[in-house]
């Protein structure tokens, strides 16, 4: 049987790297991210250890962001299990809970890897059952669900987040039927995929919804569902807020709007909302005294404005880092304002040389404009990433932890 070497650095600052042998067929990386998880690390630990190794070879793997004790107490845990133990800690937490999973993902060695969290909710029992079932299925991709026979959400508390799993699953599907086709339960931290059949480079995970990130973009051909009952939190407080929720929503948005044709049809909708503030601009200048002309120029602002702020945070969110705030400003309100500017001679063109009718021309003129606008605003203000130049945070300090 082969086996993973590991180290024990003296202090927990320094860093440790050292050759670890390919693990045997069917073996499994159990990757755990933590943010201040301190009081469940070691019943986590126990209840693995009662669990896994004696199915199948092991490791676990914590990345963990957390600002308290949690990486002292994972270190002092691991001297007593019986498998290895690898610490990674990152001082900057790129992507959340999601990065952290990514940046487990690459670090892992085994042919199986399973996520899961580490507040216990997720029990480690069904980690050989989740590694079995692909194996017996040849699925790149086992999701352990609360949504099918046998089952249970029992650890969410109250209606509320009952009401909010239900919502955000139901959304999810909706949004993404074939790229969710067969996965009940996409909302789910807990799930085991082959290593070969990820590709964690393409990810770009926000918040902690990984599974979707992950079924969207780098979806296994074969999938699988094992049931689960959601156990209740061994310890500690919940980590879902209103903010993670805000982040979740813009994550489907950008998961949703990757390709160009969704990019474009999100744009004109957006472009629509700005009708909104520009028109009660307009009515409040005009209300006042101004004329209609300077007023209509000064209220048309206000819809850029609100229009640059929704294609900020919804539509390039992966982009703005190209450019500054400012440059990015001066150039969305340059062909926002250009867009007027053409639009009226184009219909004049229109009109006068080819002959056609006013309604026609300006019709015609609106969807050119737009189109221009677009791809104007894609290229001009938001430039593509280039492959392989990507900005990623800090992977902290890797320590190496075992028995």
């Amino acid at each position: 049987m082969s086996s993973f070497e590991s180290t024990v650095p003296e202090e927990l600052g320094e860093p440790s790297v050292r050759a670890i042998e390919v693990p045997e067929p069917g073996a499994v990386t159990i990757v755990v991210p933590t943010f201040n998880e301190s009081a469940n690390i070691r019943e986590l630990l126990h209840r693995i250890t009662e669990s896994v190794p004696t199915r199948l070879p092991c490791e676990v793997l914590f990345v963990d962001d957390s600002t308290d004790d949690t990486p002292e107490v994972i270190s002092e845990a691991a001297r007593d299990c019986p498998f290895p133990v690898t610490l990674l800690h990152r001082d900057e937490p790129t992507g959340g809970l999601g990065g952290a999973v990514v940046e487990g993902l690459k670090a892992a060695t085994s042919d199986w890897i399973v996520v899961m969290d580490g507040d216990l909710q997720h029990p480690p029992s069904l980690v050989p059952e989740l590694v079995g079932t692909g194996e017996r299925s040849s699925a790149g991709l086992v999701v352990a669900s609360r949504y099918i026979k046998g089952g249970s959400r029992e650890g969410l508390a109250g209606g509320y987040r009952i009401a909010v799993s239900r919502g955000a699953t139901w959304l999810t599907k909706t949004l993404f039927p074939r790229k969710l086709r067969g996965i009940s339960d996409p909302m789910s931290g807990f799930f085991a995929i082959r290593r070969s059949a990820v590709t964690a480079e393409i990810l770009q995970p926000l918040g902690y919804k990984i599974l979707l990130e992950l079924a969207v973009r780098s979806r296994p051909r074969q999938v699988t569902e094992v049931p689960f009952v959601f156990q209740d939190r061994y310890a500690g407080e919940s980590k879902s807020t209103a903010q993670e929720g805000f982040r979740f929503l813009r994550h489907l948005v950008g998961l949703r709007t990757a390709s160009p044709v969704a990019r474009m049809v999100v744009f004109g909708l957006i472009g629509a909302t700005g009708f909104v503030p520009n028109l009660l601009g307009l009515y409040a200048l005009t209300a006042v005294g101004m004329h209609y002309v300077p007023a209509e120029i000064l209220a048309n602002q206000l819809g850029v404005a609100w229009n640059f702020l929704l294609i900020e945070h919804l539509l390039f969110r992966e982009r703005r880092r190209h450019r500054t705030w400012w440059d990015r400003v001066g150039r969305f309100a340059l062909i926002a304002n250009a867009d007027l500017v053409l639009r009226i001679p184009l219909i004049a063109l229109l009109v006068g040389e080819f002959g056609m009718g006013a309604l026609t021309a300006t019709a015609v003129a609106l969807v050119t404009t737009f189109v221009l606008r677009f791809t104007g605003t894609e290229a001009l203000v938001y430039l593509p990433r280039r492959t392989g130049k990507s900005v990623r945070g800090s992977r902290g300090r890797a320590d190496r932890r075992a028995a």
